[in-house]
């Protein structure tokens, strides 16, 4: 099994703490990433077989020629697209310096909860093993055999007694989450503890002297700010009392500690959230976000504002941070973002959908 401890990566001859041979090799990669023009040549094919004909032309078709073995449609696509991600993230990984692979091992370890939070619903609504590895992203430390080993438990008690034997660093969390589970019967109360874990954890992982953990921690804190403040506006709209949505609560965020988190819950109007907010680095996205909002009555426009604002902050790491760990960081994003975007623009062409509702749903071109 593959772990952030893994005494395999020390002994790499680049493993040391410079960063002018990965950032090198980062710059060379993120000068292939897709620009909006690529994005807009997609979302104006004529159809989802045109879309892939200039796939197979690119950084996608070693991948997508493995994929499209089992067929040409978009199920196929998408799984081609999938792995590259998966094996373009393994690449970085592996020749990063070890102060890099630290701080990028706990970030992408969001994925690991993700993957473990898919494993265990799955196990829930007694999908096959098949149905649950399609959906899973093991581009965390977590890799495909060591989750396919968690798959191979016959039920929820058995991946967490895996898990345990194992030592991953979740573990704890997913045995409370079993206990509760057990008593009623509720998913949310199996994943809530993986959550809360995972951001402790991460901060206490990156809450390290230097300029490099400090801008992990950044990233970190600012993705946690998002999904609290996104935890707000939903127990506003759905009238939970404070103490019920202090319960949901993720520490390790940048602005969004407990006493404000605290403040922000005993608010039941959206404007007087907002207004709240208006001190902080989130402000002014949610504003502009607000009018939308009054338009669609869908809490989805604050969050993908939220994920817009933050994604912009991370691709631009690339430009300001070139000689640390905000390069890398940067490349993993902006590699996430297109992956991401090529795989709606997959969906949209397979059912229709119009050119101007399908640039819609792009992240960030």
């Amino acid at each position: 099994m593959t772990s952030r401890s893994d005494t395999s990566v020390a002994q790499q001859p680049f493993r040391t703490g410079d960063y002018g041979y990965p950032n090198a090799r980062i710059r060379g990669m993120r000068s292939r990433l897709l620009g909006a023009d690529a994005f807009e040549r997609y979302l104006r094919a004529e159809d989802l077989k045109t879309v892939l004909h200039e796939l197979m032309h690119g950084e996608y078709a070693a991948d997508l020629e493995e994929a499209l073995i089992q067929g040409r449609g978009a199920t196929e696509i998408d799984e081609g697209l999938r792995r590259n991600l998966v094996r373009t993230y393994r690449k970085v990984l592996d020749f990063l310096n070890l102060e890099a692979y630290d701080i990028c091992s706990v970030l992408l370890g969001r994925w690991d909860v993700f993957n473990l939070k898919t494993i265990m619903r799955g196990k829930h609504l007694h999908l096959s093993n098949a149905e649950i590895e399609s959906a899973l992203q093991p581009v965390g430390v977590l890799d495909i055999q060591s989750l396919r080993g968690l798959l191979s438990a016959s039920d929820l008690r058995g991946v967490v007694e895996l898990a345990g034997t194992w030592g991953l660093p979740h573990s704890a969390a997913l045995r409370r989450g079993l206990t509760e589970y057990q008593r009623t019967g509720a998913l949310a109360d199996l994943e809530l503890p993986i959550d809360q874990h995972y951001t402790q954890w991460a901060a206490e992982n990156l809450d390290r002297p230097g300029p490099n953990y400090a801008l992990g921690s950044w990233v970190l804190g600012t993705q946690v700010d998002n999904l609290n403040l996104v935890t707000v506006f939903r127990a506003a709209r759905e009238d939970l009392e404070p103490a019920e949505s202090l319960s949901y609560f993720l520490s390790g965020g940048r602005e969004i500690n407990i006493d404000r988190y605290q403040r922000l819950a005993k608010l039941s109007d959206t404007d007087q959230i907002l207004d709240e907010l208006r001190g902080t680095h989130y402000g002014q996205c949610l504003d502009e976000a607000a009018v939308r909002y009054l338009e669609a009555q869908s809490l989805a426009v604050f969050e993908r504002a939220l994920e817009d604002h933050f994604m912009r902050k991370v691709l631009a790491l690339g430009t300001t941070d070139p000689l640390g760990v905000g390069l890398p960081i940067s490349y993993l994003w902006g590699k996430l973002n297109e992956v991401t975007n090529l795989r709606i623009i997959v969906k949209c062409k397979a059912v229709g959908l119009p050119v101007d509702r399908a640039r819609k749903e792009l992240i960030v071109v």
